[in-house]
């Protein structure tokens, strides 16, 4: 899975930690869920887009 983690991360000037603070995780799920190496929950999912002001189909998605 691919994420557009980063790049909603920088539209609001948000460190990893800061946004794993909002959504309650610790650094390195975000990291790894950033990187691809860890697919988040739905309800992780869904945190993850509501606090970057998103829907979860623009930040996460299937590469072909």
């Amino acid at each position: 899975m691919k994420t557009k983690i980063k790049e909603y991360r920088a539209r609001y000037n948000l460190t990893q930690e800061k946004l794993a603070q909002i959504v309650r995780v610790r650094r390195e799920t975000i990291l790894f869920v950033e990187q691809g190496k860890y697919v988040p929950s739905l309800k992780l999912a869904y945190d993850i887009a509501r606090a970057l002001k998103a829907k979860i189909e623009d930040i996460f998605f299937f590469e072909k």
